[in-house]
């Protein structure tokens, strides 16, 4: 069985930084993208695609199994839960109909009665990774506010937001403002940016990234190969005195996914750093 481990870089010390309570510990759980990707053909993919039953499923294993007893409490979301379009009236995001019937208040819902927290994906841009409304209509309406109202009301835990078909140059103000519109819901949702790994080779601003964001992508997502590992940590020694100054309590770097033949490695290598630690597989009773 495959096995994947999702891990954030964190180091103990204090500096400015989103200043919302959150994420005072490194956040731990399960989450479908590297898995799961965007597989929607449930019709051929049962088992295998993005659908309610799967996180339902792994909410279940998470509960049953000791998981959520050791620290990983969340059960995330990725691309590919929306309709192609939002409603023609409200204008809001809507779970697909065919995937999500119960909607994804049912599935917070759910989640939640497993003592584990939910976490979904968005996009800052017109579209998603995966071609699904971003936080920009195509006529650059601005739905931040509605998003993050919506998100709230579902019962949203953590958002990662997404910077696909966006302009990188903009992202120093568009990133901030869904982050005044999550708090101004009145409910902690924690913030994951991917900011940052957009704007390389543009210097990104760190400073204003850790005043907005919980935590923040840096660089690529690893691949399935020790080679992809070492380029992370090629950058990070690259970088380290710069990214150093913002590793700390309710802020943390990059998330990272690896597959099994070196995951052992892996993991103890990013535990040296007290990595935040999230699971990409089918968990199985």
């Amino acid at each position: 069985m495959r096995s994947i481990i999702v891990l954030l870089f964190i180091c103990l010390c204090d500096v400015n930084s989103l200043n919302n309570g959150l994420v005072k510990t490194p956040p731990m759980g399960w989450l479908s993208w590297e898995r799961f990707a965007c597989n929607i053909d449930c019709n051929n993919y049962p088992n295998e695609c993005i659908n309610e039953q799967l996180y339902k499923d792994m909410a279940d294993r998470m509960a049953a199994d000791g998981y959520r007893d050791v620290g990983y409490r969340y059960v995330s979301v990725d691309d590919c839960w929306s309709e192609m379009a939002r409603d023609s009236v409200t204008k809001r995001l809507v779970a697909d109909h065919k995937r999500f019937p119960s909607g994804m208040k049912a599935l917070g819902d759910y989640i939640h009665s497993k003592g584990l927290l939910f976490g979904i994906y968005g996009d800052i841009g017109t579209k998603t990774c995966g071609g699904y409304p971003g936080a920009r209509g195509a006529d650059g309406t601005d739905y931040d506010s509605l998003d993050a109202q919506t998100y709230a009301e579902w019962g949203v835990d953590s958002l990662k937001l997404d910077g696909c078909y966006a302009d990188t140059k903009n992202m120093t103000n568009m990133y901030p403002e869904m982050s005044t519109a999550l708090n101004d819901t009145g409910r902690p949702i924690v913030y994951a940016c991917s900011w940052p790994a957009y704007q390389i080779g543009q210097n990104p601003d760190y400073e204003r990234i850790s005043q907005y964001c919980n935590y923040w992508r840096n660089f690529d997502d690893i691949m399935d190969s020790w080679a992809s590992v070492t380029s992370i940590i090629d950058f990070y020694a690259k970088y380290q005195n710069v990214l150093v100054k913002y590793h700390g309590m309710n802020h943390i770097h990059n998330h990272l996914t690896i597959d099994t033949f070196i995951e052992c490695k892996h993991f103890r290598l990013f535990c040296a750093f007290l990595s935040n630690q999230f699971i990409s597989n089918r968990l199985m009773g």
